[in-house]
């Protein structure tokens, strides 16, 4: 199991910030009590580089990516980059693994092809590696990007547990009851922290608008009961309700807490602006009293 300082963390989108800002709020963000600090790794930032100024930044604040493309490097500069930031930060770095999307991988110039037979390969092909990089360091734990049965399983049965990304507390419930007690399952929500309808929708809609384009996710969501109806570009009014909370602090802190009591172990909130610019730091503040206490 991963340890987290608290139970609540952040997930951001910060490509498009310069690494000595996004330090600073590093810094900030575990002064405030968060557990850890998520991102992911498309066109931008390198996930590996990114978590190692973030670690430098910070004491306590778990960092895990969110996840690293299996497209992005080779297995063995993984496993590699893996244990090297658990040597210099023991019980702080989580790498956070996926498949990617094919649209993304093709960008790469990669090819994108039976993801799961892939990530097995890849996970086998780090394990190969053994104990020749940091002997004696212990290895970072991973956690899958998983959100359908097979690769829930996959975590399960060869990492330390699963990472789902827009999913409803029911699909939480569903993947605790899949990679069972003893596996950590982080689940990222997205929120947004306004009372206006029409702002929580407009937020939403462009946060979905890639995301309900994608294989990966509309399957997901049909399997939660979902249907075609509510995958336009952007998501249905159902949809985006369903994936990003909006109002007060104590319906973000709400909803934080259903995934919590679903099987949760640790919930990193993404704060949307109204655009992915927009810094989350001011709605991170003002819901930390909150989210760090539950």
């Amino acid at each position: 199991m991963v340890e987290f300082p608290a139970r609540t963390g952040v997930w951001w989108s910060s490509d498009s910030y310069p690494i000595a800002g996004v330090r600073e709020a590093a810094a900030e963000l575990e002064e405030l009590g968060y557990g850890s600090l998520w991102f992911g790794e498309a066109y931008g930032k390198e996930a590996l580089t990114q978590s190692g100024a973030l670690l430098g930044a910070t004491g306590r604040l778990v960092v895990g990516t969110g996840i690293a493309n299996i497209h992005a490097r080779d297995a063995l500069a993984a496993e590699s980059g893996g244990r090297t930031l658990s040597a210099l930060h023991t019980g702080r770095f989580v790498l956070g693994l996926g498949v990617s999307h094919a649209p993304l991988v093709a960008r790469r110039a990669g090819h994108y092809d039976k993801p799961l037979d892939t990530m097995r390969d890849y996970l086998r092909r780090m394990d190969e590696v053994g104990e020749r990089i940091e002997p004696g360091a212990a290895r970072a734990p991973r956690l899958l990007a998983a959100l359908g049965p097979r690769m829930l399983e996959l975590a399960r049965d060869t990492t330390q547990g699963a990472l789902p990304y827009l999913v409803t507390p029911e699909h939480t419930s569903v993947a605790r009851a899949a990679i069972g007690p003893d596996r950590t399952l982080v689940v990222e929500q997205a929120a947004v922290l306004s009372d206006d309808r029409e702002t929580a929708l407009r937020r939403a809609h462009w946060h979905l608008e890639i995301y309900s384009g994608l294989p990966n996710y509309r399957n997901n969501w049909e399997r939660l009961g979902f249907t075609d109806d509510d995958m336009p570009r952007g998501g249905s009014e159902r949809l985006k309700d369903a994936l990003v909370v909006a109002g007060d602090e104590g319906a973000v802190a709400a909803r934080v807490r259903e995934h919590l009591d679903a099987g949760a172990d640790h919930v990193c909130v993404q704060l949307l602006g109204e655009d992915p610019t927009a810094d989350p730091l001011p709605d991170l503040r003002r819901l930390a009293p909150l989210l760090v206490s539950l």
